[in-house]
């Protein structure tokens, strides 16, 4: 199995991100630094490793999380600054599993985790985007105009964002603030927060609630569940 299959079906990362990893010297075959791309796995020979922990075969159970991400949470097992993680909020989780996608340090809500490599694949390629639905409190209210603007397309940095969606709930003209439901398509770095601000309406608080059919609901933050048997089908089958 060629290496960055087998990093994606232990649930390390997806089969694009597992090529960096190796790349970047992360990942070990039999005790060496290991960076041909192309590299045919013996299963049952080679031991293979990332960040010096030996990775765990196909056949380890999969499981599937909904995570409810407070702020002030990093989406990756650990970084340089010694940030919290969302790997401290599962300790009862004893299979090694990793976020599908990211949400920012600020942003909180809706998270996915899994160690199922194939399903991260899917889910964070391009051509299976899946609708992803924010509650954004943001500076000022939008105006008709303003609106518009963000829902038929922004010139963001290097990109022209896709159609989109946008509600308002709720106002305060003495406050100076609006509550906003806002639906996109695509999953660029801060893009709802860079969307805003492109219509001169600064986020000050961004929550996900929802990623296509699958919904936060109650769920408090900091908790987590598993994934029911009728949402893993729907994120499975779509098309």
């Amino acid at each position: 199995m060629r290496i960055n299959k087998f990093i994606a079906r232990s649930g390390i990362a997806s089969r694009r991100k597992a090529e960096e990893y190796i790349l970047a010297g992360r990942i070990k075959v039999n005790g060496s630094v290991m960076k041909e791309l192309s590299y045919q796995v013996d299963e049952d020979r080679d031991i293979v490793e990332f960040d010096g922990q030996t990775i765990s075969r196909e056949d380890e159970k999969k499981v599937y999380i909904l995570l409810n991400k407070p702020e002030g949470y990093i989406t990756t097992a650990k970084e340089q600054f010694g940030r919290k993680s969302v790997m401290d909020l599962i300790p009862n989780v004893k299979e090694r599993v990793y976020p599908v996608g990211r949400l920012d340090y600020e942003t909180s809500g809706l998270l996915l985790m899994t160690n199922d490599g194939d399903l991260t694949y899917k889910l964070t390629h391009p051509s299976h985007e899946f609708n992803k639905t924010y509650i954004a409190s943001v500076r000022g209210i939008p105006t008709a105009r303003e609106i518009s603007s963000f829902e038929n397309g922004l010139e963001i940095e290097n990109y022209v964002t896709a159609k989109a969606e946008i509600k308002i709930l709720k106002t305060s003209t003495e406050k100076n603030y609006s509550v906003c439901k806002a639906t996109i398509h695509e999953g660029h770095n801060r893009q709802v927060r860079k969307m805003f601000e492109a219509i001169g309406h600064p986020v000050m608080n961004l929550k996900r609630i929802a990623l296509g059919e699958i919904h936060l609901n109650d769920l408090n933050p900091g908790e987590h569940r598993s994934l029911t048997e009728a949402e893993l089908k729907y994120l499975k089958n779509r098309k």
